[in-house]
């Protein structure tokens, strides 16, 4: 094949760009010249990535022991650059008030405190980490396998799958508006970003890392030390803090603020139909309450509450944030989940117990308690109560429900990871996880052997 050369790469990526392929793309890959050649080749674009497939082995060749990955300097859609240079998240909600500053309130209310701070550098890497199965125990899993965010940011399952390839205890939770949560984990057990990344790193259940383990495999990496020297200029490193702080910044990014209800909200009433504005008054009704403790703008109340959701078939009960807090009381509480995208993220509850969001509606239209073991004696929370309300209000609720839909600062998942592995795509359900790991496996045989090499030869 004829040798690829800088001109002729420069003629092709113009060509691209002036075709529209780069057109709307956050994050986009830059092709960054040095005296050797090819600095830079994180792909903009699936299509970008396709319209180079008959180079791409010699630009791979090229890039390998230089610096393939320079981070973005740019902060995500929605955030400004501040004079300190890290990133600060702007909303119309910002310019709302609300109850003892809580994001209590009606529908134009100031959202809560959030998470801020964090470089572009910082961000850019946690997107890469985010993606990259390389923080598994055997390179089988990423945080984008139970998080993915063509699935509002779960999997599409009621027990997420780890690395044991058995479900584990609960589902994963959407990722969206992270930023603004005080506690994390369906039992509330973290309350930090960095703090909930460790949970499914080094459970056994999940992706069975150990902390020894996941530094070498950063710091070994041919890429990775260079990154988050970018990341962390100044510091000595990769560190595990270093990673975890990475993460957070990275899941701090990801907003979702404009649905069509955020429109309604801001004044645009005809962004909502008029079946979903019916939804919306049941839902902030007094005789329905959902709106008690899914409260917008953010739909939750950051708080746990014990509303006796049933397990599925067959599974023992779950006691839930009883062991976080020591407290009885607690038994069987659960955080509540933001509403947010709720349409991406079936099946429903901790375990997934409800596939539709009509099923889930009419859980809590059944009445106080009543899906409680006979054996438990749960206090419920004080909201569940007996609304009895009409099929055609439990419909419209679902249709409003439909309206928290955004996905328009959707990341860019990285065509090409520093650990060499596939990132997460858009893979079928019915692909089992002993397929995925059997790939990964032997491409991590080959990584670690090449980097290895080329560590030597640095």
């Amino acid at each position: 094949m004829k040798k690829i050369t800088k001109s002729s790469l420069v003629v092709l990526t113009a060509a691209l760009t002036f075709s529209g392929w780069f057109t709307g793309v956050s994050h986009a890959g830059v092709f960054v010249w040095g005296d050797s050649g090819i600095a830079t080749l994180d792909m903009a674009s699936a299509a970008t990535a396709a319209a180079l497939d008959n180079t791409s082995s010699e630009l791979s060749g090229n890039v390998a022991g230089q610096r393939p990955f320079i981070l973005s300097s740019s902060c995500p859609a929605s955030f400004e650059l501040t004079g300190r240079g890290d990133c600060s998240l702007v909303t119309r909600y910002q310019f709302y008030d609300s109850v003892q500053q809580r994001g209590v309130g009606g529908t134009q209310t100031a959202l809560p405190k959030h998470r801020s701070g964090f470089t572009a550098q910082q961000i850019d890497l946690g997107r890469y980490l985010f993606f990259d199965p390389l923080l598994s125990k055997d390179g089988s899993l990423s945080c984008a396998s139970c998080h993915h965010p063509e699935l509002g940011f779960s999997d599409g399952l009621g027990r997420s799958i780890g690395i044991t390839e058995k479900p584990t205890a609960r589902g994963a939770p959407s990722l969206w508006n992270m930023t603004f949560l005080s506690s994390f984990f369906w039992d509330a057990r973290a309350n930090t970003l960095e703090q909930q990344a460790q949970g499914p790193l080094y459970d056994k259940k999940e992706m069975a890392n150990t902390p020894v383990q996941l530094l070498a495999s950063i710091r070994s990496n041919a890429y990775y030390p260079e990154m988050f020297a970018q990341a962390f200029p100044g510091l000595d490193g990769p560190t595990l803090e270093q990673l975890y702080s990475a993460l957070a910044a990275f899941q701090s990014s990801l907003i979702s603020l404009n649905s069509r209800y955020d429109q309604y909200a801001h004044g645009f009433h005809q962004a909502l139909t008029d079946d979903e504005i019916a939804g919306l008054n049941v839902f902030r009704s007094f005789v329905a309450r959902c709106a008690e403790c899914h409260q917008p703008p953010l739909f939750t109340n950051n708080q746990v509450a014990v509303i006796g959701t049933p397990e599925p078939d067959g599974l023992p009960f779950d006691s839930g944030a009883e062991k976080t807090f020591n407290s009885a009381k607690l038994r069987g509480g659960f955080k509540v989940p933001s509403l947010r995208n709720i349409s991406k993220t079936a099946p429903y509850m901790h375990s997934g117990r409800f596939e539709r969001l009509r099923d889930t509606v009419e859980f809590y239209n059944k009445g106080r308690g009543h899906a409680v073991p006979k054996n438990e004696q749960l206090q419920l929370h004080w909201h569940i109560w007996e609304p009895k309300l009409t099929d055609e209000e439990m419909d419209r609720l679902v249709d409003f429900l439909g309206a928290l839909t955004d996905e328009s600062l959707l990341p860019q998942i990285p065509q090409v990871l520093p650990s060499g592995l596939q990132p997460v795509q858009s893979l079928s359900l019915a692909e089992t996880t002993r397929e995925k790991k059997a790939l990964a496996t032997e491409t991590v045989a080959t990584i670690t052997t090449s980097n290895v090499t080329i560590n030597q030869g640095n």
